[in-house]
């Protein structure tokens, strides 16, 4: 079995990181990476569609037309319409429009229009402008002709804009680009204001043509020549005529929106109307070659749909005879060439028939001669001949014959038909399709100039495209061109331009991609150069201010763990918390902030441990996943990351609920990735880890089985060139090495070990996580030796080791594992006899500094640095190593820290179960040994009653700081402040409590845990508070002996000893004449004897024997001891530890005639702690009268039978007591005495007398309670008050003094609770006491208490002491009844 099993005080390793997409975690036994999906790549995926979106349609408003009609289209509708009061246009003879301005024409088309124009109808008439070619780099289109209007402002008028594919008699309108209607008044008004029509997106377009309209409209005097500038549009009277019109305009628009929703049957349609008007058309026809064009290029469109070759004869034929109709000269020849040669490339590229290219080559030629270098037609064929050379190239070339290419389309792609494609991308991991929408970004830099306003986006878009390519196949050329691109981008957009912004977001992107994977700290930092320029030119109200307050949030946080330099980090969470501020509650993008902030919240707890960013890291999980319903693109991704905290949680806390709510949101997340999702391996990996931890918790062999099948297929979907495919192999490998221990199949030995080589060969020296592969290789090899015992392989693990932590920074919380791991190693070394000479000789020594170092680790988190420091004592004690009183020490801080950081009192109790119970005396056992008795005792009371030292932290009196006045009176009362929130923090919450409040309360506890932190340091600078909440030097601890010795007993596998503590005198160490197993059997010896019912006249033998046996060997050898320092009859304190805790130490005695017992020779009393007894001895001013409360309770909620002895007992208690004006007497019985009464007089009263049932829960011990008529006045309800001024309280009850097994040292139970809360002295009950011994013992403490007329709580030990004394003449009454009783206090 490895070493690298952990032991019950270390079973949960720090993470490890990774790629702050696929963050891994380094686990013992296997150092296992456990994957974890981080923001990263869903926030890149984020910025990838925000660039696209907005390089694309930056001027484009947001809304989309929902509607395309099949043949007629609906008017556009124009954003921002105007109610207009009624204008009076009398006395103008004319109203006119004298310019039109149209922007983006060529946006969003895919075929090359001949020329654009406008029609305008009104009144019945219809008027024409030119049809106007525009050329490549022309971004407005203007025709200023005269169109006259109607001159009543109500007047309707209907404006269109088409592109013609004709300049030669033109058939039909071409394709529609807008319609839409307005009044005369508006159109006017809009023209006086200078205000342009702003058009809507089409259905499913990103860009559509023509996105803004300016119409200029002007009032004058009629010109009678006006009309003859332009054409007025008379109806046809020919029934053939229109007919074919209508057949060719539906044919434009089905044809064009086939190209926007590619639905086949669109096609079908267009090409059966362009058929219909050919027909229509006579070999003599006008119109026929228009006819024959349009139909052509119909059909061209379908074979370029289908593939198939030998279609292609009938486009080309059509464009052919279309072209014969076309002679030299004729305006449209040029397209018609264009057509034909680019069917001829098509037909060449599928049948390799070199007439096709040599015709083609002919008519390109013709055509860039007479064509001009900036029309769109030239440059198209440009395009073609380029792809013309290509495939004659290819031709050339055995390999690749029959390969097809693609043939260039009529125009280059829309922004919106690239949009989309890119978008299909993004949404699948089509790796054809991904080609080809780079490709075709190629296409379109190579069409326009250097100057086009469109070749910025498609630079950007394009550096997008290969930034994803790259995510996914991992080429570091496309990565290294996408950079160029952007920087190509960037100089295109200098200072002042308004895409500069984008531009440097998009370098950015990719220079900090570029790091992450080469890690060149040039790229980094200029990533954050320029986010940070990005971010100054988002003034507070832009709307991509949140985008870039992540962009750069992100590179510090991946600066923060490359280099360790905190201040990135908090940089960053400050960024994303601005963001988060930009995202209020309703927005729709806040899910993704508090993704992002909940990331880097993460991070920083792995980093320092703080356990509010961890909680504040789920808070905003949770409200994420709310935020990203059913349905919602997000929600795996929610599902996976709140997964991957709560597991974090759980290996930091040992909360099982934590992980299993994580691998059940990971099965969630699975569920909604499908095969072929590019998340699914992400979602089997995670799966597969968290099952992995529980089968090392619960060892559930089908956990692990799972684990390992799941983490199969993972891998097989990370093929070779996967980025992420080192991790599945180190996932893999550790499973298997898991199941090797558990099972000894050699063969999973021997494929872990091949898949963690394969795993660090795909991370070469300068990957960044190079160490965590370096350490798994490490952690199998180790398997493999303590299995063959090949020194070799140890020795190949040690230097794996020793490189992984070379390579970590010092601020890495990697390295607390990897030290753990040497130290598994030379603890290997040492014993297996490799150690006693050469580099191994001081194994031992070496093994114990890397347990220290472990411990050490800052970074590494309060629980891991815990369990690190309890290794380092494990390993000393076992080998008895020097460092071992260090190891306990340093053990005992770290635990009292992590205690510091848990919200309640009640699962502080739970917490400390995980922990050693005897570390405290183990660790003082250790001092004794050394011969340290003084640090002994300091360990003891550092490490004891650890659940009330928090409680009473915040209970510090400051009254000398106070005095100070100014600053110190200031910190006084923050402290005072702070304490209070925290003293009133909820101790345990009901199961129905919803999950986010119990975690929104410990995010609030944890931050005022800081807060308080802070102030106690800023105390501690103060003159004379240098310890201020310190644990106690000796010296200060001597004094709550001033009184009387105290005697400490220490139970120990090792020895049992006494420790007496002197006022002013060195202290005295005994070794007592028992063993910790003697002493457990004593103990059960003892509550056998007391649940065995009295025999005759009281008789109890057994319980006789055994308190003689606790006399002979622990009370007597520790009065002997006492004879030369204490008095007889003086008192003396007993503070038990572990298992004494559990005897009354009080009633030891021979039990014979003349036989010696301890009541006979000291007075005895109990303090659960030395600090406790000198803070019970403050003394406080008091005024008469004494406020006394005696509290009975005969019939408790659920009792089945009534304490008749209540009533009579708190009357006696009153006639004993002294009347006023010395005593203020209350008396709360039968119906009164419910919880809040009894909490009031507890309040109120400085004296107390409670006269009830008690009860004591060893489960959870601070359920223990006094029962009161309603409800249980509860331990825990006691904790929550300060009761420092109080002097006194008997608990006339069962069990009040009786620890819990699990935790004996915290001393809880309700008398001690009653003390640290404050109360001086308090008389209770070691377990059941009968309503005789009560009444008596009663009767006989208060006449000697205070039957002089006085109260003095100083008196309650000897007043306890005479009754019990007086009861022993009773020789009836029970032994277990006279010794029932004990006190604890001053």
């Amino acid at each position: 079995m490895s070493s690298f099993v952990p032991d019950p005080l270390d079973d949960c390793p720090p993470p490890l990181g990774e790629e702050p997409s696929r963050s891994e975690h380094l686990q013992d036994p296997n150092l296992a990476i456990n994957e974890m999906l981080q923001i990263v790549i869903n926030t890149t995926l984020f910025r990838i569609i925000a660039l696209l979106f907005r390089s694309t349609i930056r001027s484009v408003p947001d809304q989309l037309d929902h509607t395309i009609p099949p043949l007629i289209e609906e008017p556009s509708r124009p954003e921002h319409p105007h109610d207009l009061e009624e204008t009076h246009l009398s006395g103008v003879q004319e109203v006119a429009i004298t310019a039109v301005r149209a922007t983006g024409v060529i946006l969003g088309l895919r075929r090359i229009p001949a020329g654009f124009y406008v029609t305008v109808q009104t009144d019945g008439a219809e008027w024409q402008t030119r049809n106007t070619a525009v050329h490549v780099d022309q971004a407005v289109v203007e025709w200023n002709e005269h169109i006259p209007l109607p001159s009543e402002a109500s007047s309707k008028v209907r404006l269109s804009v088409c592109a013609s594919f004709e300049l030669g008699p033109m058939l039909g309108h071409g394709e529609l680009l807008r319609t839409f209607e307005i009044s005369v008044g508006e159109l006017l008004d809009r023209s006086e204001k200078s205000l342009p029509i702003i058009f809507e997106r089409k259905q499913e377009e990103v860009v559509s043509s023509c996105t803004l309209l300016s119409v200029i409209v002007e009032q004058r005097h009629f010109h009678k020549n006006a009309a003859a500038v332009l054409r007025l549009v008379t109806p046809s009277k020919s029934c053939d005529m229109d007919a074919l019109i209508l057949r060719t305009d539906a044919g434009h628009r089905l044809l064009a929106r086939y190209r926007r929703t590619q639905n086949n049957s669109d096609l079908d349609q267009s090409i059966k109307h362009f058929k219909r008007a050919s027909d229509l058309c006579p070999m003599d026809h006008l119109c026929r070659p228009a006819a024959l064009f349009n139909l052509a290029a119909a059909k061209f469109v379908g074979c370029q749909t289908s593939g198939s070759y030998p279609d292609l004869d009938n486009p080309i034929s059509l464009f052919q005879d279309a072209l014969d109709l076309r002679p030299t000269g004729h305006p449209d020849r040029p397209v018609t060439q264009l057509h034909l040669a680019m069917a001829l490339v098509s037909r060449f590229a599928k049948g390799g028939c070199q007439i096709d290219a040599d015709a083609a080559e002919e008519l390109l030629n013709e055509l860039l001669s007479v064509c001009h270098a900036n029309n769109h037609v030239h440059r198209a064929a440009l395009l073609v001949a380029e792809t013309s050379a290509l495939h004659s190239a290819r031709r050339t070339d055995a390999n690749h014959v029959g390969t097809e290419g693609p043939t260039a389309p009529m125009l280059p792609c829309s922004p919106d038909e690239l949009f989309h494609r890119a978008n299909l991308c993004l949404q699948r991991d089509d790796p054809r399709a991904l080609d080809e929408v780079i490709s075709l970004h190629y296409d379109a830099l190579e069409y326009y100039s250097e100057i086009h306003a469109l070749r910025g986006q498609l630079l950007c878009n394009l550096g997008v495209m290969l930034d994803i390519r790259f995510h996914r196949r991992g080429n570091i050329q496309d990565l290294n061109k996408a950079i160029a691109l952007h920087r190509k981008t960037l100089a295109m957009h200098p200072v002042g331009h308004p895409d500069r912004s984008s531009s440097l977001n998009s370098l950015a992107n990719g220079l900090c991609t570029r790091f992450r994977h080469q890690g060149r700290d040039k790229d980094l930092d200029d990533a954050i150069t320029f986010h940070r320029e990005a971010l100054t030119l988002y003034l507070v109200g832009h709307p991509s201010r949140s985008l870039s307050l992540n962009n750069l949030a992100e590179d510090l946080s991946t600066r923060f763990e490359y280099r360790g330099n905190d201040q990135d980090l908090d940089g960053a969470i400050a960024l994303h918390r601005e963001a988060l501020a930009l995202f209020p509650i309703g927005h729709p993008h806040r899910h993704m902030s508090l993704n992002n902030i909940a990331k880097g919240l993460a991070i920083r707890f792995e980093h320092r441990g703080n356990d509010q960013d961890l909680d504040e890291a789920i808070a905003f999980h949770r409200e994420a996943l709310d935020l990203r319903p059913v349905g919602h693109p997000d929600r795996s991704m929610s599902f996976n990351n709140l997964a991957n905290v709560l597991s974090l949680r759980f290996d930091h806390r040992g909360n099982d609920q934590d992980l299993d709510e994580a691998i059940a949101l990971h099965r969630e997340a699975l569920a909604v990735r499908p095969v072929g999702h590019p998340d699914r391996s992400l979602s089997l990996h995670n799966i597969g880890n968290g099952l992995s931890i529980r089968f090392m918790h619960r060892s559930d062999d089908h956990d692990l089985d799972e684990a390992i099948a799941l983490q199969r297929e993972a891998l097989a979907l990370r093929p070779v060139g996967h980025p992420d495919r080192s991790g599945s192999f180190d996932n893999l490998a550790s499973r298997l090495s898991t199941r090797f221990e558990h099972r000894s199949n050699d063969q999973d030995l021997v494929e872990a070990i091949a898949l963690s080589r394969e795993a660090l060969a795909l991370r070469p020296v300068g990957h960044l996580y190079r160490p965590d592969s370096l350490h798994n290789l490490a952690a199998t090899l180790c398997t493999s030796f303590e299995h063959q015992g090949n020194v070799r392989d140890l020795n190949e693990s040690l230097e794996n080791l020793r490189c992984a932590l070379a390579l970590l920074t010092q601020h890495d919380p990697r390295r607390l594992t990897v030290h753990r791991s040497l130290a598994t190693v030379y603890l290997l070394f040492h014993r297996s006899g490799l150690h006693g000479t050469g580099e191994y000789a001081d194994s031992l020594d070496a093994a114990m500094h890397h347990l220290r170092a472990a411990a050490h680790v800052v970074t590494g988190g309060l629980l891991f640095r815990l369990r690190a420091s309890l290794r380092w004592v494990h390993h000393a004690n076992e080998h008895t190593h020097d460092t071992e009183l260090e190891a306990y020490a340093t053990s005992m801080q770290r635990l009292d820290a992590y205690m510091s950081a848990t919200a309640s009192v009640s699962s502080r109790h739970n917490a400390m179960k995980d922990f050693p119970r005897t570390l405290a005396v183990d660790a003082a056992s250790c001092a004794l040994r050394s011969g340290d008795v003084c640090r002994a005792v300091e360990l003891l009371e550092q490490g004891r009653t650890l659940i009330w030292t928090q409680v009473t932290r915040l209970r510090t009196p400051l009254d000398s700081l106070e005095k100070r006045g100014g600053h110190a009176e200031a910190l006084v009362k923050k402290f005072r402040d702070i304490s209070s929130l925290l003293h009133k923090s909820p101790a345990e919450y009901r199961a129905e409590t919803p999950r986010v409040d119990v975690e929104a309360e410990a995010t609030r506890y944890t931050r005022l845990v800081k807060e308080w932190n802070e102030v106690v340091e800023e105390i501690r600078k103060l003159e004379g508070f240098s310890r201020f909440l310190l644990p106690p030097s000796f010296s200060e601890l001597q004094d709550a002996a001033r009184d009387g010795p105290i005697i400490i007993l220490v139970a120990n596998k090792s020895s049992c000893d006494a420790i007496i503590i002197l006022h002013k005198q060195p202290p005295i160490s005994i070794q007592l004449p028992t063993n910790l197993e003697k002493l457990v059997r004593l103990v059960a010896a003892l509550q056998h004897a007391i649940r065995k019912e009295a025999g005759p006249k009281g008789a109890q033998p057994e319980l006789i024997k055994a308190l003689r046996k606790l006399w002979d060997d622990v009370v007597r050898p520790v009065v002997d001891k006492l004879g030369g320092f204490a008095r007889r009859g003086s008192r003396i304190w007993w503070c038990p530890t572990w298992a004494f805790s559990f005897l009354p130490l009080h009633a030891a005695g021979e039990y014979r005639e003349h036989g010696k017992s301890l009541s006979q020779l000291y007075v005895s009393s109990y303090t659960p702690s030395l600090t406790a007894l000198l803070r019970a001895r403050r003394t406080h001013e008091r005024s008469l009268p004494l406020p006394f409360a005696a509290v009975g309770q005969n019939r408790p909620e659920g009792a089945s039978f009534t304490l008749d002895c209540v009533e009579p007992e708190l009357e006696l208690v009153r006639s004993l007591l002294p009347p006023p004006p010395t005593i203020s007497f209350t008396k709360i019985t039968s119906v009164d005495a419910t919880k809040s009464r009894a909490l009031c007089a507890l309040r109120d009263n400085t004296w107390l007398h409670f006269a009830c049932h008690g009860t004591q829960k060893h489960d959870e011990p601070f359920k223990s309670a006094f029962l009161m008529r309603d409800q249980p006045l509860s331990l825990l309800d006691i904790t929550q008050m300060d009761l420092s001024r109080h002097e006194f309280a008997f608990l006339s009850a069962c069990e009040t003094a009786v620890g819990t097994p699990n935790t004996p040292d915290e001393v809880v139970h309700l008398a001690a609770g009653l003390q640290f809360a404050g109360v001086a002295s308090v008389v209770g009950t070691l377990w059941r006491v009968n309503d005789t011994t009560v009444q008596r013992l009663v009767e006989a403490f208060y006449r000697n208490f205070c039957g002089d007329g006085t109260m003095n709580s100083k008196r309650a030990a000897r007043s306890l002491h005479r009754a019990v004394q007086s009861l022993a003449c009773d020789k009836d009454m029970p032994l277990d009844q006279r010794i029932v009783f004990m006190h604890i206090g001053v």
